[in-house]
């Protein structure tokens, strides 16, 4: 087995005996959803970013130096590395397809599942190549290995002839993948050279050890058409310019990283950068194996695990008896984070892998960064000491608001005049607490019986609320519904908002899951987007996920969110015995309270969908707002008819 930082890696171990192939990819373009996340913007940009980490995976495994990313003039990409190559030698379980063939055209094949040619790896499903192929017009795949160039072509996925031998390349390793996204997925979507441009540069930034090179054929106002990433210095150096010329609280970032093998003896390792200014909010940015993971996960608790725990000592040995009060949330304010790590098989939630779930990496990352945070610490006492004062005012300042609104929720109904039809939670602290806004009464009744007294809030509104998009102040404030809302959230709207005065921790609008639905949870977030902002980018905003279906045979009882699940389940079964019986819930208010509280609003059963905004491209968000939202009709018809190929199934 090669180690991934010993520097001497074998080619002769990748071959298409690596290949392992685990089942078709006939529903790829049925449900690119499924794959990729959607047919958005941003899972357009993704395809990219599947090809990127083949070759980046290429790198941390010691076997390419050298990647180049080009846009072209129509659209198309070329990613291109000088690695070993795909496989191309006969699979031995298809021996009538070459292993590239078989990577490129079949789900859950790739040489990412057994360890043994990739120690580390983020494209772990196998799924990245097929996937781009599956929802691509054309592909193009160029292999430059044994001193000689072979190339196939697909187009939709389907081969158009076998893998042939091109010429000799005597001076020439690697793999080269050019691609066009299918117009009959993404509509009119095209590539943004700002995009791709950023994210070439942040991988860079995340192995010291390849070179990242840029073109595009495409100008794109600020953004360069030709640039080479190569950056030794890794997150230390993304995070110095990251931060610019803010002051921060430490001269240099406290930065390092650790090979696992070395100090617990397995494949892997972490890289971190972190400082603290007064100048901005706090941030971190994690990745596993390359991959962004942006709502975190287990490495970034055992990041923040080994901060605080030797914060709190560093005050201790000090004798600052007040370091005790520090918690996570001091330590994001004002830190500016960045965590990398590589592990062997990671454990991610969902195929576009927005968030680690692996285990063991939280213990490996957490007691590689505590020992050499406490020596950084001891070494830079004036550094350590400007932090160790913020984080303690911080604290002083959290432990503060909230006594007061400790106090403020004692004394609610006499302070604000909350409406009658809140059903309000008795806890007298905002930690913990949710608010669900609800459609109609008996959605509202079934809500009482199924929620938590103690931490969860129903507030019913009556029909769809005000399209604030457009609307006057004074209609604003004279919508009996908005009024509601905003008296039951207590932090006011618009200019006078004051996150500060929110009274619940999270927002969550639960509709009933059907198209009424769906737009009165639109015009929900357009007025949140609109006059409460800050709520949403603090991430306070949900969407609870009700089941369409509840499927009963014999003792067994499954709900199911949409009708293609309830199909495939209809067709195989439950495990149960006698016929399936199917019950449709045209609304929440049908559903019992045992029902509601199981698949809804229970933290331990449910599922949540937080809604964010684009960091990357907010004008587009409100962009898409206005053409959804606003009062010209012709936007509107002009998305429907551009997108309309993307809906399956109406229930009207």
């Amino acid at each position: 087995m090669n180690d991934l930082l010993s520097g001497q890696p074998g080619p002769s171990d990748y071959d298409a005996s690596s290949i392992q192939v685990l089942e078709d990819m006939e529903h790829v373009r049925l449900r690119p959803g499924m794959y990729i996340g959607g047919t958005d913007d941003r899972a357009f940009h993704h395809l990219v970013a599947e090809i990127v980490d083949n070759s980046m995976d290429e790198a941390v495994a010691g076997h390419a130096t050298r990647i180049e990313i080009e846009l072209h003039e129509n659209g198309h990409v070329t990613v291109r590395d000088n690695g070993r190559g795909i496989p191309i030698d006969p699979h031995p379980k298809m021996p009538e397809k070459s292993a590239l063939e078989v990577i490129f055209c079949t789900l859950n094949a790739g040489g990412k599942f057994s360890g043994d040619s990739y120690e580390t790896s983020g494209g772990l499903h196998g799924v990245g190549s097929s996937v781009v192929n599956a929802l691509s017009d054309y592909v193009r795949v160029e292999v430059a290995r044994n001193k000689e160039v072979y190339a196939m072509e697909f187009q939709r996925g389907i081969p158009q002839g076998k893998l042939e031998k091109i010429g000799a390349a005597p001076n020439r390793r690697g793999t080269t993948v050019t691609f066009h996204p299918d117009p009959d997925i993404f509509g009119s979507l095209k590539f943004k050279p700002a995009r791709l441009y950023k994210m070439a540069r942040s991988k860079a930034y995340l192995f010291s050890g390849v070179e990242i090179r840029w073109k595009s054929a495409i100008a794109d106002g600020d953004t360069p058409t030709e640039a080479t990433f190569h950056f030794p210095g890794g997150l230390s150096d993304y995070l110095t310019e990251t931060l610019g010329s803010a002051s921060t609280y430490a001269d240099k970032p406290f930065a390092g990283l650790v090979d696992f093998k070395e100090k617990f003896g397995v494949p892997g390792k972490v890289e971190w950068a972190i400082n603290w200014t007064p100048s901005r909010d706090g941030f971190i940015q994690s990745y596993c194996n390359t991959v962004p993971t942006p709502e975190g996960g287990t490495h970034e608790a055992g990041f923040w695990a080994a901060i605080l725990k030797g914060i709190r000592a560093y005050g201790e040995l000090v004798n600052n008896r007040k370091a005790t009060n520090i918690t996570r949330e001091d330590l994001i304010a004002g830190g500016c984070a960045l965590v990398s790590c590589f592990i062997r098989e990671p454990e991610f939630v969902g195929q576009t892998k927005d968030r680690l779930a692996t285990t063991e990496a939280q213990k490996l990352v957490e007691n590689s960064v505590r020992d050499h945070f406490d020596n950084w610490l001891a070494a830079d006492t004036k550094s350590a000491g400007a932090i160790l004062d913020f984080l303690v005012l911080r604290a002083e300042e959290r432990l503060r608001r909230r006594q007061e609104k400790e106090t403020q929720r004692k004394s609610a109904t006499k302070k604000l005049r909350l409406p009658g039809k809140l059903t309000d939670c008795s806890s007298k602290d905002r930690v913990g607490t949710e608010l669900f806004i609800v459609e109609g009464d008996s959605a509202g009744g079934s809500g009482k019986g199924a929620r938590d007294r103690k931490t969860q809030a129903l507030l019913p509104l009556k029909g769809k609320i005000l399209n604030v998009l457009g609307a006057a102040s004074s209609k604003l404030g004279s919508n009996v519904e908005i009024s509601d809302l905003c008296e039951s959230l207590g932090c006011g709207m618009g200019t006078k908002f004051n996150i500060d005065d929110l009274r619940y921790e999270k927002i969550i609008i639960m509709t009933d899951a059907d198209v009424d639905g769906a737009h009165i949870a639109s015009l929900l977030m357009t007025f949140f987007f609109t006059q409460m902002r800050p709520l949403i980018d603090a991430g306070h905003l949900y969407l609870a996920c009700p089941p369409l279906y509840r499927l009963t045979q014999g003792a067994k009882r499954v709900y199911v969110a949409d009708d293609a699940e309830k199909n495939a389940l209809m067709e195989k079964g439950l495990g149960g015995k006698g016929k399936i019986d199917v019950q449709r819930f045209k609304g929440l208010g049908e559903m019992d309270a045992k029902d509601l509280k199981e698949t809804t609003m229970d933290p331990k059963t449910r599922k949540l969908i937080r809604v964010t905004i684009d960091e990357d491209e907010p004008g587009e968000t409100s962009d898409l707002v206005e053409r959804l939202m606003g009062k010209k009709p012709e936007l509107r018809f002009q998305y429907i008819q551009e997108n309309a190929r993307f809906v399956e199934e109406l229930d009207v």
